[in-house]
């Protein structure tokens, strides 16, 4: 997903000079499409932050018992506090420090259950004998949850879709001073990205081989899967001063994170899209003051979806499926756009607005009629060796799928379901993104064309992916630095020399200007 966008995206939208990636759709198509976009994305994101803020509030709960609303409120607090007072470079930078903390988190995890399993070889032998190792199901069917081809063409296609077009990130790689340095912290962030994700992967195999025969969740420990985790850091790292205080502040870094560049992120694409473009002779103090008010009610915004996080199951499966249902159509616009000259504003509309319908219809359609058991494929877990259970031993196993909170129990199910449950609604959450990027890049192709896409005006070079696009980077020593007043478009050659992009050029430059007019007033 890092190399697509690097070598397909970034050069489109550094030629552009552009700031919000929802300008292209108004260059491309028409201001419709850009409001459209800028609106499907601020949804997008609000709801996905307030399940990034409920996330670690939940962890908080378990580990200090504070109140679960009070946790919510202060985290998004902290969150609007150095939003307001820092933009985007108190964003980047405690970006990195977070980084750091979370990492630290997860290893200290994986150390202490290393050291009380026996070894990583028995935290390997038991995830396999317990079948957490089978990463081989290459069944291609659509309805199964996870399968080799669900995670890779499902997965990758969202990540690219979060990489290439939503703002959170775009505003990062786009504010660098080159294109070099914007491909380049692509490339770091996929190395970054395969260490959390192999990290996270082994303190999920760790926490498994320490339950194996005693599930937290199944015996009621807990109450929520996305407690499991927290729960693990209490029972094996409560005697260590300090460290359970460690695994809180790497699950906040996560959320900070987050947190942050979506709130910097909203506030950038309201200023840009429609601060701007309905009041364009807005002063800079104006401008100053409406994004410190933006960021206040985007993060009171935030907060309150975190409010219905609590009803929609697994945090990280919902998240996702949001992120397929909204940036999957949007993905295939945008490759509309870049990848055909024929598109237009009827098609790119169309394929749009019915790639939307389709992906909202089946997403909201599985969260009221969630896939049957055969379907999700729950792996056995046990409460054999919890002390509630012994006395259980003489009567049976005690063995039951997971079935609290990630699958729904037989219960569930009680209601009568329609036909279309069991097929189009048992869809893998991680094909809603494939399904909104083709339906949008198809039917909007093929509306342009009957509409006289091939007979338009001919559409501006820069719009689209070139042939040297594809071409991976190359290094020069001195990259031309250029103002904003001088700011021309750029020729093939100069993007491969890495011209800094004036969007972002002076933007640290002209903060501190402000804010210095501010304490004078």
């Amino acid at each position: 997903m890092s190399t697509i966008t690097a070598e397909i995206f970034v050069p489109v939208f550094y030629r552009l000079g552009i700031t919000s990636t929802y300008e292209y759709l108004e260059m491309r198509f028409n201001r419709l499409t850009r409001i459209i976009g800028t609106t499907m994305y601020i949804f997008q994101t609000a709801l996905y932050t307030g399940m990034a803020i409920y996330a670690p509030a939940l962890a908080l709960e378990q580990i200090t018992g504070l109140n679960l609303w009070g946790v919510l409120v202060a985290t998004g607090t902290v969150c609007i506090i150095y939003c307001t007072l820092g933009g985007l470079k108190a964003v980047i930078w405690t970006d990195v420090f977070q980084m750091v903390v979370m990492l630290a988190g997860f290893v200290a995890v994986i150390a202490r259950g290393m050291v009380v399993t026996g070894g990583l070889h028995k935290i390997w032998n038991d995830s396999y004998n317990g079948g957490r190792l089978n990463a081989w199901d290459f069944d291609p069917d659509p309805l199964k949850r996870h399968t080799f081809w669900t995670i890779v063409v499902g997965g990758s296609l969202m990540w690219t879709s979060m990489y290439a077009i939503n703002q959170s990130q775009v505003q990062r790689y786009i504010s660098c001073q080159t294109m070099v340095h914007a491909k380049l912290s692509l490339y770091v962030n996929m190395v970054g990205l395969w260490v959390t994700v192999t990290l996270a992967m082994i303190s999920g195999l760790t926490m498994y081989s320490i339950y194996k025969n005693c599930d937290p969740l199944t015996n009621g420990d807990i109450g929520a899967p996305d407690q499991l985790l927290p729960y693990l850091v209490m029972d094996i790292l409560a005697d260590f001063p300090g460290v359970p205080g460690l695994f809180v502040a790497a699950a906040y870094s996560g959320t900070l994170s987050t947190v942050s560049s979506s709130i910097n992120a909203l506030v950038a694409v309201t200023v840009e899209d429609f601060i701007k473009a309905l009041w364009p002779r807005t002063s800079e103090k104006l401008l100053f003051w409406i994004s410190m008010g933006l960021s206040v009610f985007f993060g009171a915004l935030c907060i309150g979806m975190a409010a219905l996080s609590s009803l929609m199951g697994g945090i990280l499966q919902a998240a996702l499926s949001i992120f397929g249902m909204i940036s999957g159509p949007l993905l295939g616009l945008y490759l509309l756009g870049m990848l055909f000259p024929c598109g237009n504003t009827t098609g790119g509309l169309t394929g749009l607005i019915t790639s939307l319908v389709l992906t909202l219809w089946v997403g909201i359609g599985a969260q009221i009629y969630p896939p049957l058991p055969e379907k999700t494929l729950p792996l056995s877990l046990s409460t054999d060796g919890c002390f509630s259970n012994l006395t259980q031993h003489l009567n049976g196993s005690t063995t039951t799928p997971w079935s609290i909170g990630g699958t729904p129990t037989a219960a569930s199910y009680s209601v009568e379901r329609p036909a279309i449950a069991d097929n189009w609604y048992s869809l893998s959450y991680l094909y809603f993104c494939p399904l909104g990027t083709l339906v949008a890049l198809i039917f909007g192709l093929f509306i342009s064309i009957i509409s006289g896409g091939c007979k338009q005006k001919k559409v501006n070079p820069d719009l689209l992916i070139r042939k040297s696009d594809l071409i991976c980077f190359t290094c020069n020593k001195e990259s031309p630095q250029l103002s904003v007043a001088e700011w021309k478009e750029k020729s093939d050659g100069n993007l491969a020399k890495g011209i800094s992009n004036p969007a972002f050029k002076n933007t640290e430059r002209n903060i501190q200007i402000i804010m210095e007019k501010m304490t004078r007033l």
